[in-house]
């Protein structure tokens, strides 16, 4: 395939191939998007590539939200100790985190509807992507690649199923947080100890206002590894599809529909 950038020659690209990774407009369900946006304030946004917004609300989330005691609030909860998970409540902080917290979940959700439109838009026009980037420092070009392995790494640690996608960016942030959410829940040591059969010590150990932040962490790992996998695969062969059209088609070729042929 030959190289092509995006120059603004055309209103509206589907995607682009860069070094970081490969950005692109796909349909996406607005409820799907706005449920992330829920579990963690941040994920829905990066599954949408807005970048700056989701880093901003996701440390936004994990500041307040253990200035709050939030999480430790939710564990009290979960034992059934409602009192204690009202008394341990920071409502000095908790009362700036519930507006952002709705907003993020708002924005994320109407950021998504007008993404799908643009996106029909740059359907309709149908311009040519670059396919392939190289810089100093990386390589990054259209292929296939199997979702499922994409969900394998990342079940192993979160952000190595981007990094299988080249999406660069997100793996680092994912990465990044993995090891921060492990250090101060002292998760990896609780496994060392329950291998050595240390079930009460491994427990002791635990930190689980750290480590509610796993399930939200390791889910969105998963679900935007696999489901940029899927969409970078369509688009591989879409634009294969158009290029083979382009060059090797006769231009006198024509599909004859609702005819049979004896």
């Amino acid at each position: 395939m030959d190289n092509f950038t995006n120059d603004n020659t055309a209103r509206r690209y589907k995607a682009h191939v860069s070094i970081l990774g490969t950005t692109q407009l796909h349909l996406r369900s607005p409820y799907i998007i706005a449920w992330w946006s829920a579990a963690f304030p941040g994920f829905g946004h990066l599954l949408l590539s807005k970048y700056l917004r989701g880093f901003v609300l996701f440390i936004w989330e994990v500041i307040v939200n253990i200035q709050a005691n939030v999480n430790l609030a939710m564990v009290y909860s979960f034992q059934g100790n409602i009192g204690m998970a009202k008394e341990i409540l920071d409502t000095r902080w908790l009362l700036i985190y519930i507006p952002v917290y709705i907003f993020g979940i708002w924005d994320s959700y109407r950021t998504t509807t007008d993404m799908n439109r643009v996106y029909i838009l740059a359907e309709l026009e149908e311009h040519r992507i670059n396919t392939f980037s190289m810089g100093a420092l990386e390589i990054n070009y259209l292929d296939k690649r199997s979702p499922w392995m994409s969900v394998i790494w990342s079940c192993f640690v979160p952000g190595l199923g981007q990094l299988y996608i080249h999406r660069i960016v997100t793996a680092f942030f994912v990465i990044f947080w993995t090891v921060i959410f492990f250090y101060f829940s002292y998760g990896l040591e609780a496994i060392s100890l329950l291998f050595l059969g240390e079930i009460q010590e491994a427990t002791s150990k635990i930190d689980p206002e750290w480590l509610l932040f796993f399930p939200s962490l390791y889910g969105f790992s998963i679900y935007d590894s696999y489901a940029n996998t899927v969409e970078n695969n369509k688009l591989y062969e879409k634009e294969q599809r158009l290029f083979l059209k382009k060059n090797y088609q006769s231009s006198s070729f024509r599909i004859l529909k609702g005819k049979k042929v004896n």
